[in-house]
């Protein structure tokens, strides 16, 4: 399987590192990417062939486009000459499948993927959406790329991606707003700063490793450390009196409305 990156941005690296970790070839894979310096970074880290000019991704058997969505137009202009059989895998956000189609003179062998940033050390979880040109061994290949940084879901319908961008996209960032707002709250009860951020980040990293291992679901786990009449009572109702879980709601709902318009924007 060989592969070829449009971008060695950060994902792209994610992806390639996930690989390597999984005993991929890596002389297997070819990054297109425009800046030396960045060819120099990727060659000596993963031991990957880089190169500035499209034709040496022609004979790929995977294209994946890692650039920022407001360059995949114009990158797709100069895939197009080059494609085969390729399978086309795009990470940009917001982009709809039908347009990246579209601008590739309306190929059909395209998955769709939103990534989220744990993907760096290999903790990430990957939404994937085929067209129906895609074959199964093609499906099977975007998987097992995508498994290298972990875990996948494949979509029966792309709208869904907009609620994806909402929830794993845009979620670690949410994530990372709780585990500040917890610090600065154990700062403010006294702890030294290095104190409440060890507390509160291995309090996030153990909570989520509890759930995602347990056969127990989310509501059953919460009300077991809810102690009636406990301290953690009334720090939920505190919460629940804040109204933080609809505000939760108000948060990944914006963040589905703003992909559904960069999608509409980026596709003008």
């Amino acid at each position: 399987m060989k592969i070829g990156f449009v971008g060695g941005g950060n994902m792209a690296k994610a992806i390639i590192g996930g690989l390597k970790n999984n005993d991929f070839d890596t002389t297997a894979i070819t990054v297109l990417e425009l800046d030396a310096q960045k060819r120099t970074e990727l060659s000596t880290a993963f031991n990957v062939r880089t190169s500035d000019n499209y034709d040496e991704i022609r004979n790929s058997d995977i294209i994946v486009l890692a650039v920022k969505p407001q360059q995949l137009r114009e990158v797709c202009l100069q895939v197009t000459p080059i494609l085969g059989t390729q399978l086309i895998i795009s990470i940009a956000a917001g982009i709809r499948s039908a347009d990246i189609s579209r601008w590739l003179n309306h190929y059909q062998a395209i998955v769709r993927v939103m990534p989220n940033t744990p993907a760096q050390i290999q903790a990430g979880v990957s939404a994937l959406y085929a067209l129906a040109g895609v074959k199964q061994q093609q499906r099977e290949q975007a998987t097992t790329i995508l498994d290298a940084v972990g875990k996948t879901l494949w979509l029966d319908d792309e709208s869904k991606m907009d609620a994806v961008t909402a929830i794993s996209g845009s979620g670690p960032a949410y994530v990372f707003y709780l585990i500040e707002a917890l610090q600065e709250a154990g700062i403010g009860l006294g702890l030294q700063p290095e104190e409440a951020q060890m507390l509160a980040l291995q309090t996030f990293a153990g909570a989520g490793l509890l759930a995602a291992q347990s056969t127990t679901d989310i509501k059953t786990l919460r009300a077991q450390v809810t102690s009636k009449g406990g301290t953690t009572e009334q720090g939920i109702l505190a919460l629940e009196n804040a109204n933080i879980k609809n505000i939760m709601l108000l948060a990944a709902k914006a963040a589905a409305d703003k992909s559904r318009t960069l999608g509409d924007d980026l596709a003008k």
